[in-house]
Protein backbone atom coordinates (compact mmCIF):
# COMPACT_ATOMS: atom_id res chain seq x y z
CA UNK A 1 0.00 0.00 0.00
CA UNK A 2 0.93 3.68 -0.28
CA UNK A 3 -0.02 6.50 2.09
CA UNK A 4 0.82 10.04 3.11
CA UNK A 5 2.87 9.63 6.27
CA UNK A 6 3.19 12.24 9.00
CA UNK A 7 6.41 11.54 10.90
CA UNK A 8 6.82 15.06 12.29
CA UNK A 9 3.65 17.17 12.80
CA UNK A 10 5.07 20.55 11.78
CA UNK A 11 2.74 21.13 8.84
CA UNK A 12 1.63 19.88 5.45
CA UNK A 13 5.05 20.23 3.82
CA UNK A 14 6.46 17.50 6.07
CA UNK A 15 4.03 14.86 4.74
CA UNK A 16 5.61 12.17 2.55
CA UNK A 17 3.99 9.72 0.13
CA UNK A 18 5.50 6.36 1.08
CA UNK A 19 5.14 2.67 0.36
CA UNK A 20 4.19 0.80 3.51
CA UNK A 21 3.39 -2.83 4.39
CA UNK A 22 -0.32 -3.53 3.94
CA UNK A 23 -1.57 -4.33 7.45
CA UNK A 24 -3.85 -7.21 8.40
CA UNK A 25 -6.95 -6.41 10.47
CA UNK A 26 -6.99 -7.52 14.10
CA UNK A 27 -10.05 -8.60 16.06
CA UNK A 28 -12.89 -6.12 15.56
CA UNK A 29 -11.17 -4.41 12.63
CA UNK A 30 -11.47 -4.35 8.86
CA UNK A 31 -9.05 -3.46 6.09
CA UNK A 32 -10.59 -0.91 3.71
CA UNK A 33 -9.39 -0.40 0.15
CA UNK A 34 -9.88 3.36 -0.08
CA UNK A 35 -11.67 4.81 -3.09
CA UNK A 36 -12.16 8.37 -1.82
CA UNK A 37 -11.22 10.46 1.23
CA UNK A 38 -12.42 13.95 2.12
CA UNK A 39 -10.37 16.79 3.51
CA UNK A 40 -11.72 18.27 6.75
CA UNK A 41 -10.45 21.17 8.84
CA UNK A 42 -9.21 18.83 11.62
CA UNK A 43 -7.03 17.11 9.00
CA UNK A 44 -5.08 20.37 8.72
CA UNK A 45 -4.84 20.90 12.48
CA UNK A 46 -3.67 17.36 13.18
CA UNK A 47 -0.59 17.60 10.94
CA UNK A 48 0.24 20.93 12.61
CA UNK A 49 0.02 19.35 16.08
CA UNK A 50 -2.86 21.74 16.90
CA UNK A 51 -5.72 19.26 17.18
CA UNK A 52 -7.07 17.95 20.50
CA UNK A 53 -6.40 14.38 19.37
CA UNK A 54 -2.66 13.72 18.98
CA UNK A 55 -2.07 10.28 17.46
CA UNK A 56 1.19 8.41 18.07
CA UNK A 57 3.87 9.08 15.47
CA UNK A 58 4.12 8.24 12.67
CA UNK A 59 0.53 8.32 11.45
CA UNK A 60 -1.44 8.66 8.22
CA UNK A 61 -3.82 11.65 8.29
CA UNK A 62 -7.26 11.57 6.72
CA UNK A 63 -10.18 11.28 9.10
CA UNK A 64 -12.97 10.36 6.70
CA UNK A 65 -13.00 7.97 3.77
CA UNK A 66 -15.00 5.45 1.77
CA UNK A 67 -14.09 2.26 -0.01
CA UNK A 68 -14.49 -1.49 -0.12
CA UNK A 69 -13.84 -3.98 2.69
CA UNK A 70 -10.75 -5.95 1.63
CA UNK A 71 -10.38 -8.16 4.74
CA UNK A 72 -12.13 -8.63 8.07
CA UNK A 73 -10.64 -9.41 11.46
CA UNK A 74 -11.72 -11.96 14.02
CA UNK A 75 -15.22 -11.48 15.37
CA UNK A 76 -16.41 -9.12 12.64
CA UNK A 77 -19.78 -10.39 11.49
CA UNK A 78 -21.64 -7.24 10.46
CA UNK A 79 -19.37 -6.56 7.47
CA UNK A 80 -18.13 -8.78 4.64
CA UNK A 81 -15.32 -8.68 2.09
CA UNK A 82 -16.37 -6.68 -0.96
CA UNK A 83 -18.89 -4.54 0.94
CA UNK A 84 -18.82 -0.77 0.29
CA UNK A 85 -18.46 1.29 3.47
CA UNK A 86 -17.77 4.80 4.72
CA UNK A 87 -15.70 5.40 7.83
CA UNK A 88 -14.70 8.26 10.08
CA UNK A 89 -11.86 6.92 12.20
CA UNK A 90 -9.81 10.07 12.78
CA UNK A 91 -6.73 8.98 10.83
CA UNK A 92 -5.70 6.65 8.00
CA UNK A 93 -7.67 7.97 5.06
CA UNK A 94 -5.00 9.55 2.88
CA UNK A 95 -3.67 6.37 1.34
CA UNK A 96 -4.68 3.35 -0.67
CA UNK A 97 -5.70 1.20 2.33
CA UNK A 98 -6.61 1.75 5.98
CA UNK A 99 -7.36 -0.31 9.05
CA UNK A 100 -10.67 0.76 10.61
CA UNK A 101 -12.64 -0.36 13.66
CA UNK A 102 -15.60 -2.29 12.28
CA UNK A 103 -18.08 -0.45 14.51
CA UNK A 104 -17.09 2.87 12.93
CA UNK A 105 -17.88 1.66 9.40
CA UNK A 106 -21.19 2.67 7.85
CA UNK A 107 -22.42 0.16 5.23
CA UNK A 108 -23.35 2.00 2.06
CA UNK A 109 -26.72 1.34 0.43
CA UNK A 110 -26.92 0.83 -3.31
CA UNK A 111 -26.50 4.07 -5.24
CA UNK A 112 -24.41 5.85 -2.60
CA UNK A 113 -21.31 7.05 -4.47
CA UNK A 114 -17.88 6.74 -2.87
CA UNK A 115 -17.20 10.46 -3.37
CA UNK A 116 -20.43 11.46 -1.61
CA UNK A 117 -19.86 8.85 1.10
CA UNK A 118 -16.35 10.12 1.84
CA UNK A 119 -17.80 13.61 2.38
CA UNK A 120 -20.87 12.57 4.33
CA UNK A 121 -20.42 11.41 7.91
CA UNK A 122 -18.63 14.29 9.61
CA UNK A 123 -20.61 17.18 8.18
CA UNK A 124 -24.08 15.65 8.31
CA UNK A 125 -23.64 13.94 11.69
CA UNK A 126 -22.30 17.16 13.19
CA UNK A 127 -25.07 19.30 11.72
CA UNK A 128 -27.90 16.88 12.53
CA UNK A 129 -26.67 16.45 16.12
CA UNK A 130 -26.39 20.24 16.42
CA UNK A 131 -29.73 21.26 14.95
CA UNK A 132 -31.98 18.34 15.87
CA UNK A 133 -30.59 17.14 19.20
CA UNK A 134 -28.85 20.13 20.74
CA UNK A 135 -30.95 23.01 19.35
CA UNK A 136 -34.27 21.16 19.18
CA UNK A 137 -34.99 23.07 15.98
CA UNK A 138 -38.67 23.37 15.07
CA UNK A 139 -40.37 23.94 11.74
CA UNK A 140 -40.95 27.62 11.11
CA UNK A 141 -37.96 28.80 13.15
CA UNK A 142 -35.11 30.78 11.61
CA UNK A 143 -31.52 29.52 11.53
CA UNK A 144 -28.48 31.72 10.88
CA UNK A 145 -25.62 29.62 9.50
CA UNK A 146 -22.14 31.15 9.73
CA UNK A 147 -19.44 29.84 7.39
CA UNK A 148 -22.37 28.61 5.34
CA UNK A 149 -20.50 27.66 2.17
CA UNK A 150 -18.16 25.22 3.92
CA UNK A 151 -18.72 21.52 4.52
CA UNK A 152 -20.69 21.66 7.78
CA UNK A 153 -22.34 24.91 6.70
CA UNK A 154 -23.80 23.45 3.51
CA UNK A 155 -24.94 20.38 5.49
CA UNK A 156 -26.59 22.63 8.07
CA UNK A 157 -28.50 24.51 5.36
CA UNK A 158 -29.85 21.29 3.89
CA UNK A 159 -30.82 19.76 7.24
CA UNK A 160 -32.50 22.94 8.46
CA UNK A 161 -34.50 23.12 5.24
CA UNK A 162 -35.46 19.45 5.53
CA UNK A 163 -36.83 20.26 9.00
CA UNK A 164 -38.98 23.12 7.70
CA UNK A 165 -36.86 25.99 9.06
CA UNK A 166 -36.04 29.28 7.36
CA UNK A 167 -32.31 29.64 6.64
CA UNK A 168 -30.11 32.74 6.51
CA UNK A 169 -26.64 31.87 5.19
CA UNK A 170 -23.60 34.04 5.91
CA UNK A 171 -20.54 33.62 3.69
CA UNK A 172 -17.54 35.64 2.53
CA UNK A 173 -18.19 36.12 -1.20
CA UNK A 174 -21.11 36.65 -3.57
CA UNK A 175 -20.23 33.36 -5.28
CA UNK A 176 -20.48 31.48 -2.00
CA UNK A 177 -23.75 33.20 -1.18
CA UNK A 178 -25.13 32.11 -4.55
CA UNK A 179 -24.12 28.52 -3.77
CA UNK A 180 -25.99 28.73 -0.46
CA UNK A 181 -29.13 29.96 -2.22
CA UNK A 182 -28.86 27.13 -4.75
CA UNK A 183 -29.06 24.52 -1.97
CA UNK A 184 -31.95 26.08 -0.10
CA UNK A 185 -30.95 29.21 1.82
CA UNK A 186 -33.80 31.72 1.93
CA UNK A 187 -31.52 34.73 2.40
CA UNK A 188 -27.78 35.39 2.41
CA UNK A 189 -25.37 37.86 3.99
CA UNK A 190 -21.94 38.56 2.50
CA UNK A 191 -19.58 39.19 5.45
CA UNK A 192 -17.32 41.45 3.42
CA UNK A 193 -20.18 43.80 2.55
CA UNK A 194 -21.18 44.11 6.21
CA UNK A 195 -18.09 44.72 8.36
CA UNK A 196 -18.47 43.84 12.01
CA UNK A 197 -19.89 44.65 14.37
CA UNK A 198 -22.80 47.00 13.68
CA UNK A 199 -23.24 46.46 9.93
CA UNK A 200 -23.37 42.70 10.30
CA UNK A 201 -25.88 42.94 13.16
CA UNK A 202 -28.00 45.30 11.08
CA UNK A 203 -27.94 42.84 8.16
CA UNK A 204 -29.08 39.97 10.41
CA UNK A 205 -31.78 42.20 11.90
CA UNK A 206 -33.04 43.14 8.44
CA UNK A 207 -33.06 39.50 7.28
CA UNK A 208 -35.16 38.49 10.29
CA UNK A 209 -37.48 41.53 10.26
CA UNK A 210 -36.07 42.64 13.61
CA UNK A 211 -36.77 39.40 15.48
CA UNK A 212 -33.34 37.81 15.25
CA UNK A 213 -32.51 34.17 14.48
CA UNK A 214 -33.90 31.46 16.74
CA UNK A 215 -30.80 29.32 16.20
CA UNK A 216 -27.26 30.37 15.29
CA UNK A 217 -25.03 27.64 13.87
CA UNK A 218 -21.38 28.73 14.31
CA UNK A 219 -18.51 26.56 13.10
CA UNK A 220 -16.30 29.64 12.61
CA UNK A 221 -15.83 31.57 15.86
CA UNK A 222 -13.61 34.62 15.51
CA UNK A 223 -14.81 38.19 15.09
CA UNK A 224 -18.36 37.44 13.92
CA UNK A 225 -19.34 35.41 16.98
CA UNK A 226 -20.25 38.28 19.30
CA UNK A 227 -22.22 40.40 16.79
CA UNK A 228 -24.08 37.26 15.74
CA UNK A 229 -24.91 36.44 19.35
CA UNK A 230 -26.07 40.02 19.96
CA UNK A 231 -28.61 39.53 17.16
CA UNK A 232 -30.17 36.35 18.59
CA UNK A 233 -33.91 36.09 19.22
CA UNK A 234 -35.58 35.67 22.61
CA UNK A 235 -35.04 32.07 23.77
CA UNK A 236 -32.50 31.63 20.98
CA UNK A 237 -29.88 28.87 20.92
CA UNK A 238 -26.29 29.64 19.95
CA UNK A 239 -24.56 26.48 18.73
CA UNK A 240 -20.81 26.36 19.37
CA UNK A 241 -19.67 24.00 16.61
CA UNK A 242 -16.03 24.95 15.98
CA UNK A 243 -13.42 27.64 15.48
CA UNK A 244 -12.36 27.58 11.83
CA UNK A 245 -11.36 31.25 12.04
CA UNK A 246 -8.73 30.40 14.64
CA UNK A 247 -9.41 32.60 17.69
CA UNK A 248 -11.84 31.25 20.28
CA UNK A 249 -14.26 34.09 21.04
CA UNK A 250 -15.38 35.24 24.47
CA UNK A 251 -19.11 35.94 24.61
CA UNK A 252 -20.49 38.37 27.21
CA UNK A 253 -22.72 36.21 29.40
CA UNK A 254 -25.03 39.11 30.19
CA UNK A 255 -26.32 38.77 26.62
CA UNK A 256 -27.51 35.24 27.37
CA UNK A 257 -29.33 36.60 30.42
CA UNK A 258 -30.97 39.50 28.59
CA UNK A 259 -32.15 37.38 25.65
CA UNK A 260 -33.11 34.29 27.68
CA UNK A 261 -30.71 32.60 25.27
CA UNK A 262 -28.66 29.41 25.56
CA UNK A 263 -25.05 28.84 24.52
CA UNK A 264 -25.00 25.19 23.49
CA UNK A 265 -21.87 23.11 22.92
CA UNK A 266 -21.83 20.67 20.01
CA UNK A 267 -19.39 17.75 20.20
CA UNK A 268 -20.69 15.05 17.88
CA UNK A 269 -17.60 12.84 18.34
CA UNK A 270 -18.24 12.35 22.05
CA UNK A 271 -21.99 12.06 21.46
CA UNK A 272 -21.36 9.11 19.13
CA UNK A 273 -19.15 7.46 21.75
CA UNK A 274 -21.37 8.11 24.77
CA UNK A 275 -24.73 7.53 23.08
CA UNK A 276 -24.08 4.93 20.35
CA UNK A 277 -27.73 3.87 19.94
CA UNK A 278 -28.91 7.43 19.44
CA UNK A 279 -26.05 8.03 17.01
CA UNK A 280 -26.89 4.90 15.02
CA UNK A 281 -30.51 6.01 14.73
CA UNK A 282 -29.36 9.43 13.56
CA UNK A 283 -27.08 7.97 10.89
CA UNK A 284 -29.89 5.72 9.65
CA UNK A 285 -32.14 8.75 9.28
CA UNK A 286 -29.43 10.65 7.42
CA UNK A 287 -28.87 7.74 5.02
CA UNK A 288 -32.61 7.69 4.37
CA UNK A 289 -32.64 11.44 3.71
CA UNK A 290 -29.79 10.98 1.22
CA UNK A 291 -31.74 8.24 -0.59
CA UNK A 292 -34.78 10.54 -0.69
CA UNK A 293 -32.71 13.37 -2.19
CA UNK A 294 -33.22 15.69 0.80
CA UNK A 295 -29.48 16.01 1.42
CA UNK A 296 -26.42 15.62 -0.79
CA UNK A 297 -22.83 16.71 -0.10
CA UNK A 298 -21.65 19.76 -2.01
CA UNK A 299 -18.38 18.71 -3.65
CA UNK A 300 -16.04 21.59 -4.44
CA UNK A 301 -13.84 19.29 -6.51
CA UNK A 302 -12.19 15.89 -6.58
CA UNK A 303 -8.41 15.60 -6.82
CA UNK A 304 -6.02 12.63 -7.17
CA UNK A 305 -4.71 11.36 -3.84
CA UNK A 306 -1.19 12.19 -5.02
CA UNK A 307 -2.14 15.91 -5.07
CA UNK A 308 -2.98 16.07 -1.36
CA UNK A 309 -0.60 18.97 -0.66
CA UNK A 310 -2.25 21.06 -3.38
CA UNK A 311 -5.64 20.22 -1.84
CA UNK A 312 -4.44 21.40 1.57
CA UNK A 313 -3.29 24.66 -0.05
CA UNK A 314 -6.68 25.15 -1.68
CA UNK A 315 -8.44 24.57 1.64
CA UNK A 316 -6.09 27.04 3.33
CA UNK A 317 -7.00 29.71 0.79
CA UNK A 318 -10.58 29.74 2.13
CA UNK A 319 -11.79 29.18 -1.42
CA UNK A 320 -13.45 25.80 -0.84
CA UNK A 321 -17.20 25.55 -1.36
CA UNK A 322 -18.48 22.39 0.29
CA UNK A 323 -15.98 19.52 0.47
CA UNK A 324 -12.68 18.59 -1.18
CA UNK A 325 -12.39 14.88 -1.95
CA UNK A 326 -9.23 12.96 -2.80
CA UNK A 327 -9.70 9.92 -5.03
CA UNK A 328 -7.62 6.82 -5.81
CA UNK A 329 -7.49 5.40 -9.34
Amino acid sequence: MHAWLCENPVGVDALQWKELPTPAPKAGEVLVEIKAASLNFPDLLIVQNKYQMKPPLPFVPGSEYAGVVAAVGEGVTQLRVGQPVACLSGTGGFGTHAIAPAHLCMPLPQGFSFVDAAAFIMIYATSHHALVDRAQLKAGETVLVLGAAGGVGTAAIQIARAMGARVIAAASTDEKCELCRSIGADATINYTRHPVPNAFRDAVKAATEGKGPDVIYDPVGGEFAEPAFRSIAWRGRYLVVGFAAGPIPSLPLNLALLKGAAIVGVFWGDFSRREPKANAAMMAELAQWYAQGKIKPVIDRTMPMAELKAAYAHMGSRGVKGKLVMVNP
